[in-house]
């Protein structure tokens, strides 16, 4: 069933309050991530190390942000979302600050691994926001509004990072990050608590929940199909600076307006899904990416060293396909669960950024073959994933779930 309205009012907030509150909270992971890609082979130089080793204070926090969310998520079922979110914010503060004033870095790896841990709960918590107030298609729409507007996050952050680092330094990025994270708290002050009966059981077993939904066979297997598709865009995020900067030579700023440029790609593609699925399926829409996945990775393997701009075209369709498949995969995995929003948010969020840290890793295990293994992995993910969703989009969980997201708007 459709609502149109909110199912939990917010006085202070209203509904474009409540949007922006989503923005803010799901810009956390673009913005932490994608502001320092234009310094990080200036790291690499200043701090004498490895592409590999800088590359962990991306894999650092992505596993720390996916261990943060399944603490973080199941809590807020019983103590409530607002404090999560208070308590998230701070830690998320003091730790950017102390990644501004790292000198060494095993010392950023390690502020990095905090800064991680606070970011999980600001993102479980904004996701499960968005179950507690919305529902179908509603939310639906929400959600591919958010998830476009959220992608001006990384249109804008390597620019700004690419600015700052011809004025000041890498230290600075993490400073504007610690104030984006006050802003941020200055909405939660004016959000109105949407878990309406909070859980009474022991706080030492709201992490059992996560074992509960995790029993959900349903759950299970969409939850491991939906968390291979965010390896084909962090792969490219974790390889984007050494193919363009070191590989094709291009400046820190042209980096970074080519990277926004693919961003401008992934920002069409909630709003190309909505109009899709009015028109087609959402099992073939689904299974169409998956497709292009597969022949972006074949094309990726044969033409995609051939300049910047091939690589980027194909990039850009990649991430296009990826975008479109987030939003039907998390509507659908969320309807799977009609308790436990809290944990089965954490658990949504975790898979994809546990497995888009591995994709970051495995990309860069060889440095001096990045397309190469790009393409690969282009290749294997897509045929994966399309081999899975061939085996169950037919099925009731699937089928009784996603003809609601074709009604009419």
């Amino acid at each position: 069933m459709e609502h149109s309205d909110m199912n939990v009012e917010q006085p202070r907030l209203g509904r474009r309050g409540t949007l922006v509150l989503l923005i803010v909270l799901g810009a956390f992971p673009p913005l932490t991530m994608d502001l320092y890609l234009p310094a990080l082979p200036h790291m690499a130089d200043t701090f004498g190390t490895s592409h590999a080793m800088i590359n962990l204070t991306l894999g650092a926090y992505m596993v720390a942000f996916s261990v943060g969310m399944l603490f973080w998520g199941p809590l807020s079922e019983r103590t409530g979302r607002k404090p999560i979110l208070f308590t998230a914010l701070a830690i998320y503060i003091i730790s950017s600050l102390l990644c501004a004033l790292s000198s060494s870095v095993e010392g950023l790896i390690a502020f990095r691994t905090v800064q991680g841990l606070a970011g999980g709960g600001v993102t479980v918590v904004g996701t499960s926001i968005v179950k507690d107030m919305f529902d179908g298609r509603e939310r639906e729409k929400v959600m591919a509004t958010v998830m476009s507007l959220v992608i001006i996050a990384p249109m804008v952050a390597p620019v700004l990072g690419a600015f700052l680092l011809k004025v000041a330094s890498w230290h600075a990025m993490f400073v504007v990050l610690a104030l984006f994270a006050c802003i941020a708290g200055v909405f939660v002050m004016l959000y109105r608590e949407t878990v309406e009966e909070k859980s009474t059981a022991p706080i030492l077993k709201s992490w059992n929940r996560l074992g509960v939904v995790l029993k959900n066979p349903h759950f299970a297997y969409l939850l491991l199909l939906f968390s291979l598709v965010p390896m084909c865009l962090t792969a490219f995020l974790g390889s984007a600076a050494y193919v363009y900067i070191d590989g094709f030579g291009m400046s820190e700023q042209t980096f970074s307006f080519i990277f926004a440029f693919n961003a401008v790609c992934a920002a069409f593609g909630p709003t190309l899904y909505l109009r899709l699925s009015r028109r087609l399926p959402v099992q073939s829409i689904i299974l169409g990416c998956f497709l292009v996945v597969i022949v972006t990775g074949g094309m990726m393997l044969s033409v995609g060293g051939l300049s910047p701009w091939m690589f980027a075209a194909l990039a850009a369709m990649t991430t296009i396909a990826v975008i479109i498949v987030r939003v039907p995969g998390a509507n659908l995995l969320l309807d799977q669960q009609t308790k436990d929003t809290g944990s089965a948010a954490a658990l949504i969020q975790f898979s994809g950024t546990m497995m888009g840290a591995a994709a970051v890793q495995i990309v860069s295990a060889n440095a001096h073959d990045l397309i190469r293994n790009y393409g690969l992995l282009l290749m294997i993910i897509g045929t994966t994933c399309a081999m899975l969703w061939l085996i169950v989009r037919h099925r009731p969980f699937v089928t009784d779930v996603l003809p609601q997201n074709r009604a009419a708007e």
